[in-house]
């Protein structure tokens, strides 16, 4: 290897541990290795921020806009709602639901049509009795196969497409994925309806039709002792009847900042103190009550009395919320709302609740005014997990919203107008008639994916400069060496979808699009075919919680835990690597 090469993949190799590891952002660390490959020359200064003007990273954020239009229109709400019901089999609603995250998928951000019928399903779970753990992870995974279909559904296609123009002069078009993506989705499809929640541990399907949407006794809340309360003078342990009357635990205390020791049995019990407790939030609420306490709401920050209500929330990747804590973040002191609690999988803080850092996938218990509730889950881009009939933003404006996104793709389809151009333009007339309001348009965009795709493409373009892509190619090719081209798809498959599984899937697509291409031109054959295997594997991350953002979001309502995910994602992995070869072989011949 040159001198370049050897520092090229050391610094790939950190960028990798580092994506894997999740201590930072992968922006972050994305942005920090394209300065590391500026510095080391790897990357030239006048293609230092190329990326970033790069047409995948515009089409991505048009994208993320026009699927904010989409929901904020109300369409997306009104067919998830016709066509859900609490009271099919298990297996039909698994297949709808599964069948309609799918097909929005393939039009829209597929994390976008999971927030969207997340609460949908979790709903339909409380009216059938049965755990949300059962349904949530197929919806998961159909959401991600839709992205598949078409060239908008999932960043990794945007990015393939143009990497194809680049390399060969046209982009893959809007359908092109269509013929291998559509036999791959309806097969997951029918996987994860029939078989694939079967496979889940027995207690993801164990489910007692009294209990909450999921279970939520892991909530750790603090609870303040007012003067006056009858509770004072005692000691915590003296308060395990009536903790129990209310079925929440007392597991620690508080005073004047700091945890009193173990969970402070002995101790008395003063005015001002704050009781640390566990449960659900009805029980917190009752506690409340029966104990004679108060969230805590003290000084400037104070909550109002009146027209509090509790809120569930998940945080998903990308939230200011994600990295931080209440505290830190002044929750209550900028908009009047208070953390109470905090499930992750059954851990429990010793830290106060508002100083907890915040993980994506966490379930968040809000307390605040319903107006408030409602600003700051949209302002911090908290998903709720119910699905309680709100009325749509725009109505009476669905189906301007439809009716323009369609006449642009279809524009688009048949050549009329670029791509970028006509979601430009769909974008415009979204924030023209208000159904993307101009104040949300940025909000609308995840910034931390497009910092992503833009550092990652430079130092792509310096893999393929330093002779690197060439050096990966060769040796995926000697190790499939006297065997058909076919066999070399499938290893590129296997070793792209093992990427993606645990590292960010633009990220992959940006890395294996060029090796793809190199490939095919060791090999000397159409390279259209390996980069319709590299668009496929990184759009399969069913392994882990951490390989797509949708598998993060349905972690902590679901209740998995981290093994759960290659149960049932392993095997639609093989399916899907033994449908896209040959399909793709059909499809996009050698």
């Amino acid at each position: 290897m040159t001198p370049d090469q050897i520092v090229l993949f050391t610094l790939l190799f950190f960028v990798f541990v580092f994506l894997i590891w999740g201590r930072w952002r992968y922006d972050l660390v994305a942005f920090v290795a394209l300065l590391a490959a500026l510095l080391a020359g790897l990357v030239p200064s006048d293609q230092a921020f190329s990326g970033f003007g790069h047409p995948a990273v515009v089409i991505i954020a048009l994208v993320l806009v026009v699927s904010r239009g989409l929901s904020n229109s109300g369409a997306i709400e009104l067919l998830a709602r016709l066509v859900v019901s609490g009271t099919r089999k298990l297996a039909a609603h698994i297949a709808i639901m599964a069948s309609v995250g799918a097909v929005l998928s393939a039009v829209m951000n597929n994390v976008a049509a999971l927030a969207m019928l997340m609460p949908v399903d979790m709903q339909a779970a409380k009216k059938a009795g049965r755990s949300p753990s059962l349904s949530l992870m197929p919806l998961s995974f159909a959401s991600i196969l839709g992205g598949m279909i078409t060239l908008i559904g999932t960043p990794p296609n945007i990015v393939i497409a143009e990497f194809r123009n680049d390399a060969l002069g046209a982009p893959y078009r809007m359908f092109d994925f269509a013929p291998v993506g559509l036999i791959c989705a309806s097969i997951g499809v029918v996987y994860v309806a029939l078989i694939g929640w079967r496979l889940l541990p027995s207690a993801r399907q164990d489910t007692d039709s009294g209990k909450e949407l999921f279970d939520l006794a892991d909530y750790i809340a603090e609870l303040q002792v007012i003067s006056g309360a009858s509770v004072i003078g005692s000691q915590v342990r003296d308060l395990d009847e009536k903790a129990a009357k209310s079925n929440v635990d007392i597991i620690g205390l508080i005073r004047q900042g700091r945890r009193m020791p173990g969970l402070a049995r002995a101790v008395e019990i003063k005015a001002g103190d704050t009781l640390v407790v566990e449960g659900d939030p009805e029980s917190i609420e009752d506690a409340v009550g029966g104990l004679g306490l108060e969230y805590v709401r003290s000084g400037k920050d104070a909550l109002k009395e009146d027209d509090l209500i509790l809120s569930e929330v998940v945080v998903p990747e990308g939230s200011p919320l994600a990295g931080r804590s209440a505290m830190s973040y002044r929750l209550l002191y900028r908009y009047s709302v208070a953390l109470v609690g905090i499930s992750r999988n059954g851990k429990r803080f010793r830290e106060q609740v508002r100083k907890v850092d915040i993980r994506e996938g966490d379930v968040l218990l809000l307390l605040g005014g319903e107006d408030r509730l409602s600003d700051v889950i949209g302002r911090l881009g908290l998903l709720p997990l119910a699905d309680r009939g709100q009325k749509v933003i725009q109505r009476d404006k669905a189906w301007w919203a439809v009716g323009i996104f369609a006449a642009a793709i279809i524009a688009a389809s048949i050549g009329i107008v670029y791509l970028p151009i006509a979601l430009g333009c769909v974008a415009a007339l979204y924030v023209f008639l208000n159904i993307v309001p101009v104040r949300s348009v940025y909000d609308s965009i995840e910034w931390p994916v497009i910092v992503l795709l833009g550092s990652m493409i430079p130092i792509g373009a310096a893999l393929q400069t330093t002779g690197g892509t060439t050096l990966i190619a060769e040796g995926i090719v000697d190790i499939s060496a006297g065997y058909s081209p076919l066999v070399v798809l499938t290893l590129l498959i296997v070793v792209t979808m093992t990427l993606s599984d645990v590292m960010n899937n633009t990220a992959t697509a940006v890395i294996a699009a060029p090796i793809a291409l190199e490939i095919a031109a060791i090999l000397d054959v159409n390279p259209d075919p390996f980069l319709m295997g590299v668009a496929v594997a990184a759009s399969c991350a069913f392994l882990t919680p951490i390989g797509h953002k949708n598998n993060t979001l349905i972690m902590g309502p679901g209740g998995y835990r981290f093994g759960d995910y290659w149960r049932m994602g392993l095997p639609l992995e093989i399916i899907i690597i033994a449908v896209s070869v040959p399909s793709i072989a059909y499809f996009w011949p050698m």
